[in-house]
C-alpha cells in the first residue's frame, strides 16, 4: 500500500527543473490557470453564499479549502492513472481537480445553469490551459513563440467572450411599435398624477421585538417593542436542517415570531386606512422589507398608514426554503400585524389610541407575499386554521382591498376564493420569477354580490421584470450565478418600473379608502395616463362589481349555448370557430376559457361574423356600457406575418332588423403580441415556457356610440370581421354595464 501511495505521489509531482520542454512548462502554466478557474469558482461562490458570515471571514475560508480540494482531486486524478491504463497522469489529474472542484464550489452556492454546463465548463478549461500553458513558454521556454502567442491570443479570446457575454445586459429581439388609440387623459381632464406625492407629511418609525440580533432596526432602534407570536402549529416545517440554521441564525424559532414592521404614519387627524405591504421569498440574508420604502412614502402622503411588514425569517436561505408550506404563515402573520394595530388603537395608553380605522384595510402583497395577502383576506372570515383547526382564529378586520404584485398562485395547495373584496393585479411580462400572470387566476376566483360597489383590476407591463418592484432585489430575477445568463437589456430602468407600480396602487387606493372614481378609467386603459406613465405595452382586465356577464364560455361545451337560456350563438363562414381552456406559456391554466375565432377575408369574400342573438331584448340606454375580454390568439389554419391590426366592427341589430355600428379600434386597439427572450442563451428559455402567451384584455364601448335612440332594444350582437383580412382572436366574458360610467 505504501509504494501504492509512493506512486501517486510521484506521478502527482509538476514537472521541475532548469530545463523543461515545451509540453513539460506546458502542464505547468495549465496547473496555475486550472488552480486559478477552480478557486474562482470558490471566491464567487463565497460571495455568492448568504450564509450570514462576513465576507472578510468567508473567502479565505472558502479559498483555502478550495486548494484543499484541488490538492485532494489532483490526488485522485494521479491514482485513476495506476488503475486505468493509457490516460495522460498530469492531465487528467489537472482536469479531475477543476471538474470537481467546481461541483465543490457549486455546493458551496456557486454553480453554472445545468443547460450550459458542459460548454461553459469545456470552454473554461480550454481557454485557461490554452492561455496559461502558452504564457509559461513564452516566459521560460525559447522555442515556437509565435505558436504561443497565437495560442495565447485564442486563450484570452476564449476568456474574454464569455465574459463579455456573461456581462453584456442582451438584446430586445421583439421590439413593439405599438400607438394605442388617442384618448383624452386624465390629467387633460385636471385630475392630479396619484404618483405625486399627497399633503400630508408623516413620520417614520420601525416597531417589533426589540431583540433582534441581526437588524438594529428590529432591535435597539425600534421606537415600540411589540410581544412574539407562537407559529409551530402553522408552519410545521419548521424543522430539521432548516430549524437548526435559522435559529442560529436569528436568535429565535417558529414559537416566538417576531412581529417587525416599517411604519409610515400620516400626520392627519382622525382615523386613518391601514395598508400592510409584504415581500416574497427573497433570500432571507438580504433583507427585503426596505424595498417597499417608495411605496410607504407614497401612500402615507395620501393620508393612509403604512407597514412593510418583516418576514424575513420564512424565507429561502442557503439550508433551503419551506417549498410554499409555509405560506399559511405568510398570511397569519399579517393577521398577527393587524392584531396589535387593533391592540394599539384600543390602548387608551397607546399612541395609537383610536388612530386606525380598522375597517378600511388593504393587504398588499409582492411574489409569495401576493399569495400570502389572498390567504390573509380568506383567513381573516375563519373561526379556525384550516390546515389545524387547534389553532383558533379570532380576525375579522375590515380588509376591503387586496393588491397583487407578480404574485405566485400555486404555493399553497389550497386555491382561495374571495368574495365581496376590491383586488388589483399588476404584473411585469419580463418577469422571469414567475413567468405569468397568475395574478389574473385569483382575480378569476373572486366575485363580489352585495350591493357594494367594488372592482378587481389587473394591468400587465411590457419590459417589467419581478425585482424591480421592490427597490433591494434589482434587475436580476434568478439568485447567484444563474442571473449572468439573464437577458435584461429589454427591462424598464428600476425607477421607472417602480413608477408604474406607484400611479396604479395609488390609483388604487384612492378609489378603495376615498372612493375616487375619477382614477378608475386608468384601471381600464393605460391610455389615459399616457403622460405619466412610461412607454410600453399595457394590457389592462377590469370588472365592476355592476357589471353584468352574459356570456363566459365556462358552462359546457356547445359551442352554440350560454349559461343563459336567453343568449344563443351563431357565427357566418368562419375558417376557425371553438372553446377551448386558456393556458398560460408553462401550459398551466389560466383559470377560464374563452371561444377561438379566425376569419381570412382572402378565402371568401362573403361577410365572416359571430354573433350574440338575445329571445328576450337586450336593454340599453344612454348610461349602457358594453363589455368584451378580446386578446389576440394563434391557430395553425391562418399564417399571420405579424402584429396586424385586428380591427373589427361590432353591429348591433334592433329587434325590427334596423342595425348600428361602430369600430373596436375607434375606442381602444387590441395590444401586440408580447414576446420574451427572457434569457441570453435561447435554449436555456424552454423551461420558462413559450416566448408568448395569450393575454385577454377588457374593452368597453358606451353604447352612446352607437346610437342615441333611448328606444333601440336589441335582439343580436355582432362581430363582423369585414376591417381586416384575417385575424385569430380570443373573446371572453361579453357582457354590459348598466347606470355606471368609469
Amino acid at each position: 500500500m505504501a509504494s501504492f501511495f509512493n506512486r501517486i505521489n510521484k506521478k502527482n509531482k509538476l514537472p521541475q527543473g532548469p530545463k523543461l520542454s515545451q509540453l513539460d512548462l506546458f502542464i505547468r502554466g495549465s496547473f496555475f490557470g486550472l488552480l486559478l478557474l477552480s478557486l474562482s469558482f470558490m471566491a464567487i461562490g463565497a460571495i455568492y453564499f448568504r450564509s450570514g458570515y462576513p465576507l472578510f471571514l468567508q473567502l479565505p475560508a472558502y479559498l483555502i479549502a478550495g486548494i484543499l480540494a484541488f490538492y485532494v482531486f489532483r490526488w485522485v486524478g494521479s491514482a485513476l492513472h495506476l488503475l486505468v491504463k493509457g490516460i495522460p497522469t498530469v492531465a487528467i489529474s489537472l482536469v479531475l481537480a477543476t471538474v470537481f472542484t467546481y461541483y465543490l464550489a457549486e455546493y458551496m452556492h456557486f454553480g453554472w445553469s445545468s443547460a450550459v454546463l458542459t460548454e461553459s465548463m469545456t470552454i473554461a478549461i480550454s481557454s485557461l490551459v490554452l492561455l496559461t500553458g502558452s504564457l509559461m513558454n513564452l516566459i521560460k521556454g525559447n522555442k515556437n513563440k509565435v505558436l504561443y502567442t497565437l495560442f495565447t491570443v485564442i486563450g484570452l479570446v476564449g476568456i474574454a467572450g464569455p465574459v463579455y457575454f456573461l456581462i453584456d445586459e442582451g438584446s430586445n429581439p421583439y421590439p413593439i411599435d405599438f400607438k394605442p388609440t388617442e384618448v383624452t387623459t386624465l390629467s387633460e381632464m385636471g385630475i392630479a398624477n396619484p404618483a405625486e406625492a399627497g399633503i400630508y407629511g408623516f413620520d417614520y418609525f420601525t416597531y417589533g421585538s426589540g431583540t433582534d440580533k441581526k437588524r438594529p432596526e428590529y432591535g435597539e432602534g425600534v421606537k415600540i417593542k411589540t410581544s412574539s407570536v407562537d407559529g409551530s402549529l402553522i408552519i410545521p416545517e419548521w424543522k430539521g436542517k432548516k430549524k437548526k440554521w435559522r435559529e442560529k441564525y436569528w436568535g429565535f424559532g417558529a414559537t416566538e415570531f417576531p412581529i417587525n414592521g416599517r411604519t409610515w404614519l400620516p400626520k392627519k387627524e382622525g382615523k386613518l386606512p391601514l395598508i400592510l405591504i409584504v415581500h416574497g421569498n427573497h433570500s432571507m440574508e438580504h433583507y427585503s422589507d426596505p424595498g417597499y420604502a417608495y411605496l410607504g412614502e407614497l401612500l402615507a402622503s395620501k393620508g393612509f398608514i403604512t407597514v412593510s411588514v418583516d418576514e424575513n425569517f420564512i424565507n429561502g436561505t442557503w439550508s433551503g426554503d419551506f417549498g410554499g408550506k409555509e405560506m399559511p404563515a405568510r398570511a397569519w402573520l399579517l393577521l398577527k400585524h393587524l392584531s396589535q394595530w387593533r391592540e394599539w388603537n384600543n390602548d387608551v395608553n397607546s399612541e395609537f389610541y383610536q388612530k386606525v380605522d380598522l375597517d378600511n384595510i388593504i393587504l398588499m402583497g409582492h411574489s409569495r407575499g401576493g399569495e400570502a395577502v389572498s390567504i390573509a383576506a380568506a383567513y381573516n372570515k375563519l373561526a379556525y386554521f384550516p390546515d389545524d383547526a387547534n389553532v383558533t382564529f379570532d380576525f375579522n378586520f375590515g380588509i376591503q382591498g387586496v393588491v397583487t404584485i407578480a404574485p405566485t398562485d400555486a404555493r399553497y395547495f389550497r386555491r382561495v376564493e374571495l368574495e365581496n373584496i376590491n383586488y388589483f393585479s399588476i404584473q411585469g411580462a419580463y418577469d422571469s420569477d414567475e413567468a405569468s400572470f397568475f395574478g389574473l387566476r385569483q382575480y378569476q376566483r373572486i366575485t363580489n354580490t352585495d350591493s357594494v360597489d367594488r372592482i378587481k383590476a389587473g394591468v400587465y407591463v411590457h419590459q417589467a421584470n419581478h425585482g424591480q418592484f421592490n427597490s433591494i432585489w434589482g434587475r436580476n430575477d434568478f439568485g447567484g450565478t444563474s442571473g449572468w445568463f439573464l437577458n435584461t437589456a429589454p427591462l424598464l430602468q428600476g425607477e421607472e418600473q417602480r413608477l408604474v407600480a406607484k400611479t396604479y396602487l395609488a390609483a388604487f387606493t384612492e378609489y378603495v379608502f376615498n372612493k375616487k372614481h375619477d382614477y378608475l378609467p386608468l384601471l381600464q386603459n393605460a391610455a389615459v395616463a399616457a403622460d405619466w406613465l412610461p412607454e410600453v405595452v399595457y394590457v389592462n382586465n377590469f370588472e365592476s362589481s355592476k357589471d353584468q356577464t352574459l356570456v363566459d364560455y365556462e358552462e359546457d361545451i356547445d359551442i352554440q349555448t350560454t349559461k343563459s337560456e336567453n343568449i344563443s350563438i351563431s357565427s357566418q363562414n368562419l375558417e376557425v370557430w371553438y372553446e377551448q381552456e386558456l393556458l398560460h406559456r408553462d401550459k398551466s391554466t389560466q383559470g377560464k376559457s374563452a371561444v377561438i375565432i379566425g376569419w381570412n377575408n382572402d378565402s371568401t369574400k362573403r361577410e365572416k361574423s359571430y354573433r350574440f342573438n338575445f329571445e328576450e331584448a337586450l336593454n340599453l340606454d344612454s348610461t349602457s356600457t358594453l363589455l368584451f375580454s378580446i386578446a389576440r390568439a394563434e391557430d395553425a389554419k391562418i399564417k399571420l406575418e405579424g402584429d396586424e391590426d385586428l380591427n373589427f366592427t361590432i353591429r348591433l341589430i334592433g329587434n325590427d332588423s334596423s342595425s348600428v355600428s361602430a369600430k373596436l379600434y375607434d375606442h381602444k386597439k387590441l395590444a401586440p403580441k408580447i414576446r420574451v427572450k427572457y434569457m441570453k442563451i435561447g435554449k436555456m428559455n424552454s423551461r420558462l415556457g413559450s416566448d408568448w402567451e395569450l393575454a385577454m384584455e377588457t374593452f368597453e364601448i358606451p353604447f352612446k356610440a352607437f346610437s342615441t335612440d333611448p328606444s333601440f332594444a336589441c335582439t343580436a350582437i355582432e362581430l363582423v370581421f369585414d376591417q381586416s383580412s384575417k385575424g385569430v382572436i380570443a373573446i371572453d366574458k361579453m357582457g354590459v354595464r348598466n347606470g355606471l360610467e368609469y
